[in-house]
């Protein structure tokens, strides 16, 4: 008799999918010519509020973001890791490419970019930074 093969099993991706590790090793030597290229060419996760409904492609979920609520500048984070996300954070995340990171740096007021914030070799960047070494 065949072993059934199971359903949720296929449909989650596996911990290693959410991982960059040219972004990991970049963060490492804090290299932002190297984060450039790795956030580039490569993929980012970031932290969702509310993830995107699995059967529409179309929803890629909701991207949370870190409002100051003294000075009301928006943040948004990235990581290299999905295990690099603090826990007190939303448990969902989303991987993303550059693209979707330029239209959303350019759609949103963000003031500031946090890459892996809680370690292990932070970095911060400014929206205006990240956006010329994503167009260079």
């Amino acid at each position: 008799m065949a072993a059934k093969k199971s359903k949720s099993a296929k449909s989650k991706p596996a911990p290693e999918d959410f991982r960059s590790d040219a972004l990991a090793q970049a963060l490492e030597k804090q290299d932002i010519a190297a984060v450039a290229l790795a956030l580039r060419h490569g993929t980012t996760v970031v932290p969702l509020v509310k993830p995107g409904a699995r059967d529409n492609p179309l929803d890629s979920g909701e991207v949370w973001t870190y409002r100051d609520p003294n000075t009301g500048d928006l943040a948004l984070l990235l990581f290299s890791d999905a295990k690099n996300k603090p826990a007190n954070l939303p448990p969902g995340v989303g991987i993303y490419t550059a693209d979707w990171l330029r239209k959303f740096l350019g759609a949103h007021p963000i003031t500031t970019v946090f890459l892996d914030i809680a370690g292990p070799h932070p970095m911060q960047a400014s929206p205006e930074e990240l956006l010329k070494a994503l167009d260079a």
